[in-house]
């Protein structure tokens, strides 16, 4: 008797998918909708309660959100107004009276995107197609073609595909606050974490370690909570987050045709393409804007020598004008200007002392060397953005990846090595079956910080990952079919 002979496999490739903030649940949800019903078991590891959220979307404080306009945040790239309707249809406003500007845009609560998100991945998760482990992963390790798992409950994972997309690490304070405030109950090395601004009280003196975004929202979360005391932001440029023009606008300039091969020659054009806007009643919010648009082929033209002078040079400028603040937050800022209370200096940290009622006395070495001056403060807040540099250090899963020679650090200094697929790149080159989604592909992709940006790069990992799933099954039909027509012969 022949043997039937079949193409179907009947094992399913499975993905895990490390991290599920906006990015691993970005990539969980485009990837499901881009595979064939049941055509791979897809696997996030996340130990908060919900998909989506996050370090930035996972924030009980209300006065934190989003910085752009709701009518442009969507987890699905050509439906701008997506997370709008959601809004509006699910009635989320309704105790927000701040939300909407009195020119009728809506910047509504970080903590109400988290949940638009998580939202969009919950018919998914009720109907198995994607799997909510809520662990850490404590290990990671090459298993065969694939990868072993291993979470912090103990249990085990073998993936066919691996994805990391986890967060940026914490801040990375200056030495000497940490040596001599490691123990002080007003010292907050990482404003991002889940109350870390609660053992502030009304009227401590408060230095803020850094002026962007994070900065912006500890101001207005400090306001908020009848803090009153006077607040001073340093910065080694003294420079802040602007603002927002909501006047219609159209992208202004082209940096791609040709694109700059240098960041002198970049810097040059922006400044050209700025007179340019001004002479025609355009603000530089639209020249900005299409940098953002064109980021990735800005990014990629430029040699990493020139990316990494862009970075250490130029950096604190684009980061203050591409990532700007809710008109809510910057209220806040200008009441605390106007009233005395805020200030902000362009100075680094020189010295810090410790006083034995708690005072904290900080020595300020000014910019452009004028000199030093001294400050005493009753709080220390660190708003000073990702440690980049630590991000091998960060995790323990994370240094076995680095120790074992899987992952390493990009040449640029903004997270971790990836070839133009976004596989991680190790001391052996690119493992075709490890993905790198989020931030922490930066150094090759570029503007990866933006939540457009982060959306296209995580539909853009989902493609790739299903086109690999996609190849296996085809690769395995065909010896499955060699392997029924050997049985068939014999």
């Amino acid at each position: 008797m022949v043997a039937p002979v079949t193409t179907q496999s009947t094992k399913r490739p499975t993905v895990a998918i490390v991290g599920g903030g906006f990015s691993g649940a970005a990539l969980a949800y485009h990837l499901a909708r881009i595979l064939p019903n049941g055509a791979a078991r897809i696997v996030i590891y996340e130990p908060r309660a919900i998909l989506g959220g996050g370090l930035a979307y996972d924030t009980d404080e209300p006065v934190h959100r989003i910085n752009v306009p709701a009518a442009r945040m969507t987890l699905v790239p050509g439906d701008d107004e997506h997370f709008q309707r959601w809004l509006l249809e699910t009635d989320a406003l309704k105790d927000d009276a701040q939300a909407m500007t009195a020119d009728g845009h809506i910047f509504a609560r970080r903590s109400d995107f988290g949940r638009y998100v998580a939202a969009q991945l919950q018919p998914l998760l009720d109907g198995g197609v994607i799997e909510h482990r809520r662990s850490l992963v404590r290990a990671v390790e090459k298993s065969g073609a694939g990868w072993r798992l291993e979470a912090e409950d103990g249990a085990a994972l073998q993936a066919d595909i691996a994805v990391l997309a986890a967060t940026h690490p914490s801040p990375q304070a200056p030495g000497v606050l940490t040596r001599v405030l490691a123990d002080h109950p007003r010292y907050v090395p990482d404003a991002t974490a889940l109350g870390a601004l609660s053992g502030i009280r009304p009227e401590d003196r408060v230095l803020v370690v850094g002026a962007g975004l994070t900065a912006a929202d500890v101001i207005a979360a400090l306001e908020a909570s009848g803090h009153t005391g006077p607040i001073t932001a340093i910065s080694r440029r003294g420079l802040r987050s602007r603002g927002h023009n909501l006047s219609p606008q159209d992208p202004f300039g082209d940096f791609t045709l040709p694109p700059a091969r240098s960041a002198r020659a970049l810097l040059r054009r922006v400044r050209e393409t700025l007179e340019d806007a001004e002479a025609s009643g355009v603000t530089w919010h639209a020249v900005f804007d299409r940098l953002r648009g064109q980021g990735r082929d800005i990014w990629q033209a430029l040699p990493v020598i020139e990316r990494r002078r862009l970075v250490r040079l130029l950096r604190a400028h684009w980061d203050v004008h591409r990532f700007r603040i809710a008109p809510q937050v910057e209220a806040a800022i200008e009441r605390g200007i106007a009233e005395g209370r805020l200030a902000f200096h362009a100075a680094s940290i020189a010295d810090v002392q410790r006083e034995a009622d708690d005072t904290i006395r900080v020595r300020f070495r000014l910019r452009h060397g004028r000199g030093v001056v001294d400050g005493r403060y009753d709080a220390v807040v660190v708003t000073t953005g990702p440690g980049h540099g630590g991000i091998l250090s960060s995790q323990p899963f994370l240094a076995g990846l680095g120790k074992a020679g899987v992952l390493q650090a990009d040449g640029v200094g903004l997270g971790l090595a990836v070839d133009r697929r976004s596989h991680a790149i190790g001391v052996e080159g690119a493992a075709e079956t490890f993905y790198i989604a989020g931030p922490l592909a930066r150094g090759t992709f570029g503007e990866l910080m933006g939540l457009p940006q982060v959306t296209e790069h995580a539909v853009f990992v989902a493609e790739n990952v299903a086109r690999d799933i996609a190849a296996r099954q085809i690769e395995r039909s065909s010896a499955e079919v060699l392997a029924a027509l050997s049985l068939a012969t014999a």
